[in-house]
C-alpha cells in the first residue's frame, strides 16, 4: 500500500526537517503536499531515513479498478495512475521520461523530432490532432517520442493537407496515443515536482497490471548518462536535397553553394532544409563520424545538429570529432545537443534541467544586438554558464529562467545556440542564424 505525504513526513520529523535532508526548500515540500508525490530522486534518502520500502512509495492506490470508458492509463514511477482513452497502436511503451510541451500547432513535427526519443509528450495545448497528419510535415521517417498524451478527443481532419488522422498515424508508426486526461493537473505535476519516469499502457485485451506497470517506471534509470545520439543517427553518410517549404510551391529546389558537412545527433529535416536554403551544399554524415572522416569531404562549414539524451555520455566520442574539425580552422554551427556538444569541446560542462524548455514560445535575449526573439525549444539539459572557459561568449539566455541559450567563440569561428532557429514547429524569429553562418564561411 502506498504511503500518505503526511505520514512519511511525520516519520521525517516534519516539513521542515523533510526540506533539510533531500536539500529542497519547503516551497518544494508544499508542492510535494499539494501533488501528493515526491519525485524519485529523493527516494533513496528517505527511505534510509524512515525505513519505508520502494514498494510503500510506488505501489499502485488501493482503488485501481479500470473506471467505466478507460481503455488506456499513464501511470508514473510514483504508482500515480491517469487513467483515458486509448488510440493509436495497442501495447505498452517503454518506460520513459514524462515532458510537457507547450506548442498549439506543430504535433506531428514534435513528434517525429529525434530528440523527443525516450520521452513520452503531454501538451498543454487541449485540441491535439484536429488538422490531421500527412507526410510533409515529418521532421524524419518515424515518431521518436515514445507516447502521446492529450485532453480531448481529436475530431475528424479539418485542413486539405491532410491525408491520415491521428489515430491512424500513430497505429501505422507504432505508438501509443491517451486521451481523457487532465493535462493542466499532469503539468503542474512536471512544473512542481520534475520531469517523472512512466509507462503509458493501451492493452488489446483491455487488462492492466498497474503494481507492475508502476515498477517498471519505476525501474528506469532516466535520461542521465544515456547517449541516444546513435539509435536516431543516419548510418551512413549521404547528399540532402531540397530546401524549406513554401505554400504555394512545397518545397524548395534551391542551388547549392557552400559545402557544408551536418553531424547527425538526430537531425530534423527542417534544419537540413534551412541550411539548403541558405545557399548550402549538405552532406550528411553518422553521428560517430571521425574528424578525418568530416574533414574528407573539404567541407567549408561543419554543422552540429539537434539530438536526444544525454550530452555528457554523446560527448565521449563527439567531443574529439568536434575538436579535430576546430583545429583545421573550419567554422562550425550547433544547435540544441550540437549547442551543448560544442560548450564542451571548448571546456565547458552541461547539467541536467528541472523540466527543460520545451515549446514554441520561448523568449530568448540576444545579448550582442539587445534584441528578444521568441523562439521554438526542445531541451532537458543545460550549458553551465559558470563552466566555460575565457575566449567563449554567452550570446543568449533565456528570459524565462537565465539558463544559457548561446555561445561564441570568435577565435575559433565557432558559435551555437540551444533553441530551434529552423521553426518547425515555431516561430521564425532566428532563421538569420543560417545566413550568418554562410557569412562566416566567407
Amino acid at each position: 500500500m502506498q504511503t500518505h505525504i503526511e505520514e512519511i513526513l511525520r516519520r521525517l520529523g516534519g516539513a521542515d526537517a523533510a526540506a533539510t535532508l533531500t536539500g529542497v526548500s519547503p516551497e518544494a515540500v508544499r508542492k510535494w503536499r499539494s501533488a501528493n508525490a515526491i519525485p524519485p530522486r529523493h527516494w533513496s534518502a528517505i527511505m534510509a531515513a524512515t525505513g519505508l520500502t520502494m514498494a510503500e512509495f510506488s505501489a499502485a492506490p488501493a482503488d485501481s479498478e479500470v473506471p467505466p470508458g478507460a481503455t488506456a492509463a499513464l501511470v508514473l514511477a510514483d504508482g500515480s495512475i491517469f487513467w483515458g482513452r486509448g488510440f493509436g497502436a495497442f501495447g505498452v511503451s517503454a518506460p520513459s521520461e514524462l515532458c510537457f510541451n507547450t506548442g498549439l500547432t506543430g504535433y506531428q513535427e514534435t513528434l517525429t523530432d529525434p530528440s523527443y526519443a525516450g520521452q513520452i509528450i503531454t501538451f498543454t495545448f487541449p485540441h491535439i490532432g484536429n488538422t490531421g497528419t500527412n507526410a510533409e510535415d515529418m521532421e524524419a521517417a518515424q515518431i521518436f517520442a515514445r507516447g502521446l498524451v492529450v485532453k480531448e478527443d481529436f475530431s475528424a481532419p479539418s485542413n486539405y493537407r491532410s491525408t491520415a488522422d491521428l489515430g491512424e498515424w500513430l497505429r501505422r508508426m507504432g505508438i501509443p496515443g491517451i486521451s481523457g486526461v487532465d493535462t493542466r493537473a499532469l503539468t503542474l505535476r512536471i512544473r512542481d515536482l520534475g520531469a517523472p519516469s512512466a509507462v503509458l499502457a493501451y492493452p488489446e485485451d483491455g487488462k492492466f497490471d498497474l503494481a507492475a506497470l508502476a515498477a517498471i517506471a519505476a525501474g528506469w534509470a532516466g535520461l542521465e548518462g544515456l547517449d541516444l545520439a546513435k539509435e536516431v543517427s543516419c548510418t551512413q553518410s549521404y547528399q540532402w536535397e531540397g530546401g524549406t517549404w513554401g505554400w504555394e510551391n512545397g518545397f524548395a529546389a534551391p542551388e547549392g553553394g557552400k559545402r557544408v558537412v551536418a553531424i547527425d545527433y538526430g537531425a530534423k529535416r527542417n534544419i537540413l532544409r534551412s541550411l539548403a536554403s541558405a545557399g548550402c551544399q549538405v552532406t550528411v554524415v553518422p553521428a560517430t563520424a571521425t574528424a578525418e572522416q568530416i574533414l574528407a569531404h573539404a567541407p567549408d562549414g561543419v554543422f552540429l545538429s539537434n539530438g536526444p539524451g544525454d550530452p555528457a555520455a554523446t560527448a565521449e566520442y563527439a567531443v574529439p570529432a568536434i575538436q579535430g574539425v576546430i583545429e583545421a580552422g573550419v567554422p562550425i554551427f550547433g544547435i540544441c545537443l550540437g549547442h551543448q556538444l560544442l560548450a564542451t569541446a571548448l571546456g565547458g560542462s552541461t547539467y541536467k534541467m528541472e523540466r527543460g524548455h520545451r515549446g514554441a514560445n520561448q523568449p530568448v535575449k540576444d545579448l550582442t544586438t539587445g534584441k528578444v526573439e521568441i523562439t521554438s525549444q526542445n531541451h532537458g539539459f543545460c550549458v553551465d554558464e559558470k563552466s566555460l572557459p575565457d575566449g567563449v561568449e554567452v550570446t543568449h539566455v533565456s528570459l524565462f529562467d537565465g539558463s544559457n541559450e548561446g555561445i561564441a567563440c570568435k577565435a575559433k569561428r565557432v558559435f551555437s545556440v540551444q533553441y530551434h532557429p529552423e521553426a518547425s514547429p515555431g516561430p521564425s524569429d532566428s532563421t538569420y542564424l543560417f545566413s550568418r553562418f554562410v557569412e562566416m564561411m566567407g
